[in-house]
Protein backbone atom coordinates (compact mmCIF):
# COMPACT_ATOMS: atom_id res chain seq x y z
CA UNK A 1 0.00 0.00 0.00
CA UNK A 2 1.43 3.29 -0.70
CA UNK A 3 1.19 6.54 1.40
CA UNK A 4 0.90 9.85 0.25
CA UNK A 5 3.40 12.54 1.19
CA UNK A 6 2.47 16.34 2.51
CA UNK A 7 3.15 16.92 -1.33
CA UNK A 8 1.56 13.95 -2.49
CA UNK A 9 -1.61 15.77 -0.55
CA UNK A 10 -1.31 18.86 -1.81
CA UNK A 11 -0.62 17.98 -5.15
CA UNK A 12 -3.98 16.00 -4.73
CA UNK A 13 -5.57 19.14 -3.26
CA UNK A 14 -4.35 21.06 -6.40
CA UNK A 15 -5.99 18.60 -8.72
CA UNK A 16 -8.92 18.81 -6.68
CA UNK A 17 -9.49 22.46 -7.06
CA UNK A 18 -8.88 22.66 -10.17
CA UNK A 19 -11.65 20.17 -11.09
CA UNK A 20 -14.09 22.19 -8.92
CA UNK A 21 -13.68 25.21 -10.78
CA UNK A 22 -13.00 24.17 -14.43
CA UNK A 23 -16.62 22.56 -13.54
CA UNK A 24 -17.87 25.79 -12.73
CA UNK A 25 -16.99 27.89 -16.00
CA UNK A 26 -18.92 27.65 -19.09
CA UNK A 27 -18.38 24.50 -21.45
CA UNK A 28 -16.22 24.23 -24.31
CA UNK A 29 -19.66 24.41 -26.28
CA UNK A 30 -20.65 27.58 -24.67
CA UNK A 31 -17.31 29.03 -25.15
CA UNK A 32 -18.17 28.12 -28.95
CA UNK A 33 -21.28 29.57 -28.55
CA UNK A 34 -19.69 32.90 -27.09
CA UNK A 35 -17.33 33.14 -29.44
CA UNK A 36 -19.54 32.81 -32.21
CA UNK A 37 -21.85 35.41 -31.56
CA UNK A 38 -19.61 37.86 -30.64
CA UNK A 39 -17.76 37.23 -34.45
CA UNK A 40 -21.50 37.34 -35.67
CA UNK A 41 -21.66 40.83 -34.18
CA UNK A 42 -18.18 41.97 -34.98
CA UNK A 43 -17.92 45.24 -37.24
CA UNK A 44 -14.67 45.84 -38.44
CA UNK A 45 -12.74 49.27 -37.90
CA UNK A 46 -13.64 51.42 -41.51
CA UNK A 47 -11.81 54.11 -42.84
CA UNK A 48 -13.57 56.19 -46.03
CA UNK A 49 -11.07 58.79 -47.41
CA UNK A 50 -12.37 62.40 -48.61
CA UNK A 51 -11.83 61.11 -52.34
CA UNK A 52 -13.69 57.59 -51.57
CA UNK A 53 -16.58 59.44 -50.54
CA UNK A 54 -16.81 62.10 -52.93
CA UNK A 55 -16.68 59.41 -55.71
CA UNK A 56 -19.76 57.91 -53.37
CA UNK A 57 -21.56 60.48 -53.48
CA UNK A 58 -20.88 60.93 -57.67
CA UNK A 59 -22.53 57.72 -57.89
CA UNK A 60 -25.50 58.49 -55.35
CA UNK A 61 -26.33 61.37 -57.12
CA UNK A 62 -26.05 59.98 -60.95
CA UNK A 63 -28.53 57.21 -59.47
CA UNK A 64 -30.93 59.39 -57.81
CA UNK A 65 -31.26 61.68 -60.85
CA UNK A 66 -33.33 59.13 -62.75
CA UNK A 67 -33.91 60.89 -65.90
CA UNK A 68 -30.14 62.32 -65.59
CA UNK A 69 -30.83 66.07 -66.28
CA UNK A 70 -28.19 67.23 -63.47
CA UNK A 71 -30.93 67.81 -61.23
CA UNK A 72 -32.64 66.12 -58.24
CA UNK A 73 -36.01 67.05 -58.10
CA UNK A 74 -38.89 65.86 -55.65
CA UNK A 75 -40.33 63.03 -57.80
CA UNK A 76 -36.29 61.91 -57.66
CA UNK A 77 -36.16 61.70 -53.81
CA UNK A 78 -35.55 58.99 -51.88
CA UNK A 79 -38.69 59.92 -49.64
CA UNK A 80 -41.02 62.85 -48.88
CA UNK A 81 -39.42 63.51 -45.59
CA UNK A 82 -35.95 63.50 -46.92
CA UNK A 83 -33.14 65.35 -45.15
CA UNK A 84 -31.71 66.02 -49.27
CA UNK A 85 -33.92 68.86 -49.35
CA UNK A 86 -31.37 70.93 -47.09
CA UNK A 87 -28.91 70.63 -49.70
CA UNK A 88 -31.49 73.22 -51.65
CA UNK A 89 -29.14 75.62 -51.46
CA UNK A 90 -31.11 78.31 -53.73
CA UNK A 91 -34.37 76.97 -52.95
CA UNK A 92 -35.91 76.38 -56.59
CA UNK A 93 -36.67 72.75 -55.83
CA UNK A 94 -34.12 70.49 -56.87
CA UNK A 95 -30.74 69.96 -55.98
CA UNK A 96 -28.45 70.11 -58.91
CA UNK A 97 -25.04 68.40 -58.81
CA UNK A 98 -23.01 70.94 -57.28
CA UNK A 99 -25.09 71.68 -54.23
CA UNK A 100 -25.10 67.95 -53.92
CA UNK A 101 -21.26 67.59 -53.97
CA UNK A 102 -20.54 70.30 -51.55
CA UNK A 103 -23.37 69.85 -49.21
CA UNK A 104 -22.33 65.88 -48.71
CA UNK A 105 -18.29 67.39 -48.91
CA UNK A 106 -18.99 69.84 -46.04
CA UNK A 107 -20.98 67.26 -43.98
CA UNK A 108 -17.55 64.50 -44.73
CA UNK A 109 -15.54 67.63 -43.55
CA UNK A 110 -17.43 68.69 -40.26
CA UNK A 111 -17.57 64.47 -39.49
CA UNK A 112 -14.11 64.74 -40.45
CA UNK A 113 -12.76 66.17 -36.49
CA UNK A 114 -8.84 65.35 -36.60
CA UNK A 115 -9.07 66.76 -40.53
CA UNK A 116 -7.34 64.00 -41.98
CA UNK A 117 -8.88 63.50 -45.05
CA UNK A 118 -10.66 60.45 -43.54
CA UNK A 119 -13.38 59.42 -41.49
CA UNK A 120 -12.76 56.32 -39.18
CA UNK A 121 -15.72 54.25 -37.63
CA UNK A 122 -14.61 56.12 -34.17
CA UNK A 123 -15.90 59.31 -35.52
CA UNK A 124 -18.85 58.40 -37.56
CA UNK A 125 -20.20 57.33 -34.42
CA UNK A 126 -19.58 60.35 -32.52
CA UNK A 127 -21.33 62.02 -35.22
CA UNK A 128 -24.40 59.68 -34.74
CA UNK A 129 -24.63 60.45 -31.75
CA UNK A 130 -23.71 64.42 -31.86
CA UNK A 131 -26.86 66.44 -32.94
CA UNK A 132 -24.48 69.10 -34.23
CA UNK A 133 -23.07 67.06 -36.59
CA UNK A 134 -25.69 64.87 -37.22
CA UNK A 135 -27.15 68.15 -38.23
CA UNK A 136 -24.45 69.13 -40.36
CA UNK A 137 -26.81 68.99 -43.91
CA UNK A 138 -28.50 71.93 -42.30
CA UNK A 139 -25.92 73.91 -42.63
CA UNK A 140 -25.02 73.82 -46.43
CA UNK A 141 -23.59 77.58 -47.02
CA UNK A 142 -20.08 78.02 -48.79
CA UNK A 143 -17.87 75.80 -46.40
CA UNK A 144 -13.89 76.27 -46.64
CA UNK A 145 -12.16 72.79 -45.63
CA UNK A 146 -10.13 73.48 -42.67
CA UNK A 147 -6.58 73.77 -43.62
Amino acid sequence: MMRLTSAGWMAAGVVATGLAVAGCGPSAEEKRAAADAKAASFTPPSVTSRLDFGSAMTRRFRALDRNADEYIDETELPSRNSRLRRLDRDKDGRISAIEFSEGMLGWFDRVDTNHDGTITSDEREAARSDPDASAALDRTEAYKRPE
